[in-house]
């Protein structure tokens, strides 16, 4: 089952918004067995809404479109698709029903352009939308379903989890889809590539093997596809674990979430707690941590001490030391961390001071160095690493490097514990 995604916007096209919604929609879709064919981003035209309705229905079965459905006049896509379908707008009681309701709660009145929000191409199916006013449209046309909703994200996100995607498996015998993913760290793509080549090459047409590189890791896709979910199962475990077998060192983890959750989870198991003292990477590894939910019962908190007087004032770390090394130093990134797992009271710290850049290097320190630091109360050791020269890169490998530490700390501490 093939599927296309059309997202209709200006907003899109000059870069005012980023297209997350087909993203997210390529996601819950693969996780039904429905391949998305392609997506497209046109601007609020309805000359372009034919051409790629025209186009998306020679590649795909299923077409998902998004935006466009607002009560301004440059929102053109229901009229469009009405006169696309040669349908003419009728007025759906339930949706100005739905309208009314929606404006009473929020206490403001009524205009004609709220109205005509609940006129609908006559023959569409109208599904509604509980979180919005622009009502979801499902058409079949040629045996092909068309499906505009709403752009604006958590509108479509409902509409899909809880209308869209139930419509279609229902509609459609789907086959299972298997996932099992690998994240590796220390081995580029190609030379994983090449230490896993004959595994591959050995892998039946139904399973694919996906390498999704990132900053200092790749990640690993195994994907089964078939009517079998036990079979599929047992023959993506035993791949999974021939390749493991085969890259075991650089093997960090195997389970699908991001590898800060993946380290969130892992404490939280031993009820250990976390806190960071942060310089170069200016608070970026904090956010990876706290964009999880949950993320509190293990990280307590931490510092951004981007100032050397910061450093001494909140960590603790000497004059002398930072006269002596230097901010960027071994010595240094050791005295952030034990003022922060002693200031904070956790039971591991981890410590960033780096040269980001472009600039500010010198001979013995150029743009890219970095020194990391994890302290657990008792021990603390440092690392250096040396980057490239592109600021943004700098402060992700930097974070990724930090968080390799700290999952290597742990998995020994545990382990001897």
């Amino acid at each position: 089952m093939l599927a296309e995604i059309i997202t209709i916007g200006d907003e899109i096209l000059i870069g005012q918004i980023v297209d997350t919604n087909s993203a997210w929609m390529g996601v819950e879709l693969n996780k039904i067995g429905v391949k998305v064919k392609q997506i497209t981003s046109i601007s609020d035209d309805a000359q372009h809404i034919v051409c790629a309705l025209n186009e998306a229905q020679q590649r795909a079965d299923i077409i998902l479109i998004t935006g466009g459905l607002g009560p301004t006049k440059d929102d053109i896509t229901k009229h469009t698709l009405a006169k696309y379908f040669n349908m003419p707008l009728r007025l759906d009681e339930p949706t100005l029903a739905h309208v009314k309701s929606f404006f009473e709660k929020l206490n403001r009145p009524m205009i004609d352009v709220n109205i005509k929000q609940a006129e609908v191409p006559d023959g569409c199916t109208v599904i509604m939308n509980k979180n919005g006013t622009a009502p979801c449209m499902w058409f079949e046309h040629n045996g092909k379903i068309i499906v505009s909703m709403p752009g604006v994200p958590f509108e479509m996100k409902y509409l899909m989890t809880e209308e869209i995607i139930p419509r279609i498996c229902q509609r459609f015998e789907m086959p299972f889809i298997v996932h099992q993913s690998i994240l590796t760290a220390g081995l580029g793509e190609s030379f994983l590539a090449a230490q896993i080549a004959d595994i591959e090459e050995a892998l039946p047409s139904y399973i694919k093997l996906a390498y999704l590189p990132k900053l200092g890791q790749v990640r690993l896709r195994l994907s089964a596809t078939g009517n079998d979910e036990v079979a599929l199962l047992a023959e993506v475990a035993l791949f999974t674990q021939k390749i493991v077998g085969r890259i075991e060192k650089y093997v960090v983890l195997t389970e699908d979430v991001p590898f800060e959750k993946a380290i969130l989870n892992l404490m939280e198991k031993h009820h250990l707690t976390l806190s960071l003292a942060e310089s170069c990477t200016g608070g970026y590894l904090s956010h990876l941590f706290t964009q999880h939910s949950g993320s509190s019962k293990v990280f307590q908190g931490g510092a951004v001490t981007y100032s050397n007087a910061l450093k001494q004032s909140v960590l603790g770390v000497q004059q002398d030391t930072l006269l002596k090394f230097g901010a960027v130093s071994e010595q240094t990134a050791i005295e952030m961390a034990n003022g922060a797992v002693a200031n904070f009271k956790t039971d591991y710290a981890v410590a960033i001071t780096g040269i980001a850049g472009p600039d500010g290097g010198t001979e013995d320190k150029p743009v890219g160095t970095v020194w990391i630091a994890i302290a657990d109360g008792t021990s603390v050791k440092a690392k250096m690493y040396k980057f490239a020269n592109q600021r943004l890169q700098n402060i992700e490998r930097s974070a990724m490097a930090a968080m390799m530490m700290l999952f290597i700390q742990l998995k020994q501490d545990l382990e001897v514990g």
